[in-house]
């Protein structure tokens, strides 16, 4: 809303619904956070200050995931093409990368501020893989909304390999969404971009890693588990780790739901599998 009308402009009144000057509080400034190898190397990582999309915070679901991935690189996410949804500042992204991933698309909902944030991570991360100063990093930041044209993701993809008799199934080989399902009104659209995005092969998988910070709504966010199978896929709980406090001291609610992070892995069933 404009502070001033044109009819106020020279009269020098307020309008009848203008706020005076300093009604609304400034949007808080940016801030960092880190991370932690399981080397000892530290990964600095920005955030917005401020998002009605809840980008403003490093999440739990995201350091968990991060670390599985280290945990055991060989069977995660080396040599495989990665695509994170609602990656926010882009942490399990960067260690994909650090991981030497084939490919990793690292996005968030095409708001200006949330993509170049993830832009200033990738180039500011000393860890990523660089053959020499003019090769690409195996990492690319884009905006992308939920349930969206598939396009938009595949076409970072490379081309396909096999000749034009043989058949190559299209996708990512790993999915992430790391503490994306307290968006309840948006599972369909979660599941409908894993189905449209993950290759359909054995060992593709969709890493869906969460903690319930509304510990009264949980039901709701297992929810989505139950939409996977309805929808034909596969769902396996891979992990349970407890953490050592809360991410937020005030959250209220049953303390052990709010510590604890599960991870599930989303797969295709044998019939669907290409390859």
């Amino acid at each position: 809303m404009s502070t001033h009308d044109s009819d106020s402009e020279e009269g020098g009144d307020f309008g009848l619904f203008a706020e005076p000057a300093g009604y609304y509080p400034p949007s808080p400034p940016p801030t960092t956070e880190t991370y932690t190898t399981a080397s000892g190397d530290v990964i600095t990582l920005h955030l917005v200050g401020h998002s009605p999309l809840e980008a403003h915070h490093l999440w739990n679901g995201s350091r968990v995931v991060s670390q599985l991935f280290e945990s055991s690189p060989a069977t995660t996410v080396a040599g495989r093409t990665v695509c994170e949804l609602g990656a926010g500042a882009g942490l399990p992204s960067l260690v994909a990368s650090m991981l030497n991933a084939k490919l990793v698309v690292c996005t968030d909902f095409p708001d200006p501020d949330l993509i170049a944030t993830i832009r200033k991570n990738i180039d500011g991360c000393h860890l990523l893989p660089r053959h020499d100063d003019t090769s690409p990093l195996n990492i690319v930041a884009d905006g992308f909304v939920w349930g969206g044209d598939p396009s938009t993701l595949l076409r970072h993809l490379p081309p396909p390999t096999s000749s034009p008799t043989e058949q190559e199934p299209q996708g990512f080989d790993v999915l992430i969404l790391a503490d994306l399902l307290f968006r309840h009104s948006e599972h369909g659209n979660m599941i409908k971009t894993i189905k449209e995005c993950l290759k359909k092969t054995r060992e593709s998988k969709a890493y869906v890693v969460f903690c319930s910070y509304r510990p009264w709504l949980r039901e709701k966010d297992l929810r989505f588990f139950e939409l996977c199978e309805a929808k034909g896929l596969v769902v396996e709980k891979v992990l349970e780790r407890r953490m050592e406090r809360k991410l937020f001291e005030e959250d209220p609610g049953d303390e052990e739901v709010l510590k604890t992070v599960t991870g599930w892995v989303v797969s295709w069933p044998e019939g669907e599998w290409v390859r």
